[in-house]
């Protein structure tokens, strides 16, 4: 299907669908909204899935043509100066150079290979992430079932970097925001006595940085509410899906 310029383009379908915060706010209202581009995202989402799922356990390096993309779009040499006296573009300017495909169809193979691969390319600037001995590690993971009220379900894992950053990664599949609000992820006590926010879920899934001074043994509860446009940061009262975080 060839590219239409209403909707959110091919590149930032890819990186949100590798759970990226790729795009802006708008971009991202956009793909909640519009059944196309929620569509397509979902499909890459399910190829995102398969090539993790199919990814060796050991990776390899990747090629050449990696590297030589990564340096053409920041303008270095392979040592990594840059090739010209200009300051790096900011990330606005990067968003807004990237080329958009020119062929009939979505990226699938270049999302399963970065899902297999663990490189990306582009997105919000010029970056590359590899898997391999970098790569985060699953410390806790929860099943959010709905509350009274809701069809809805979902999965939330924390993450540690390697430089020991914890990352909350919240998904709730195909489950859409309502057009009338947005929906805030908290992290509880078990007894609901104490909360803490971590963030806006931004469509279906979303990571969140968490605190480095955060008990997580305390606060071991995952909470994913509807909010309204009212100004107010307390918790709502009404919660879409919940879970406890487990080892």
């Amino acid at each position: 299907m060839p590219f239409d310029e209403s909707h959110v383009d091919e590149e930032t379908l890819a990186l949100l669908a590798l759970g990226e915060p790729a795009g802006t706010q708008t971009e991202r209202a956009h793909v909640a909204s519009c059944p196309r581009c929620t569509q397509e995202l979902d499909g890459l989402r399910e190829v995102v899935g398969l090539a993790r799922d199919a990814g060796p356990d050991v990776l390899v390096a990747p090629p050449d043509v990696v590297w030589e993309r990564i340096t053409d779009e920041l303008g270095l040499t392979r040592t990594g100066e840059r090739t010209t006296d200009e300051p790096a573009p900011p990330v606005a300017s990067l968003d807004a150079r990237r080329r958009r495909p020119t062929g009939g169809g979505r990226p699938w193979a270049w999302v399963a290979g970065a899902a297999a691969a663990g490189v990306l390319i582009g997105g919000t600037g010029a970056w590359v992430v590899l898997r391999g001995e970098d790569a985060p590690t699953v410390i806790a993971t929860a099943t959010l079932e709905p509350l009274p009220g809701w069809d809805a379900s979902g999965t939330a894992e924390v993450e540690t970097t390697s430089d020991g950053a914890r990352v909350l990664v919240v998904d709730l599949g195909d489950t859409e925001p309502s057009a009338d609000g947005f929906r805030e992820v908290w992290l509880l006590t078990p007894d609901v006595s104490g909360l803490i926010s971590v963030g806006t879920l931004e469509g279906t899934s979303g990571r969140f940085d968490l605190p480095d001074g955060l008990d997580l043994a305390e606060f071991s509860v995952v909470d994913v509410s509807e909010e309204r446009f009212d100004g107010d940061p307390a918790h709502s009262g009404d919660s879409i899906v919940r879970g406890p975080l487990g080892v």
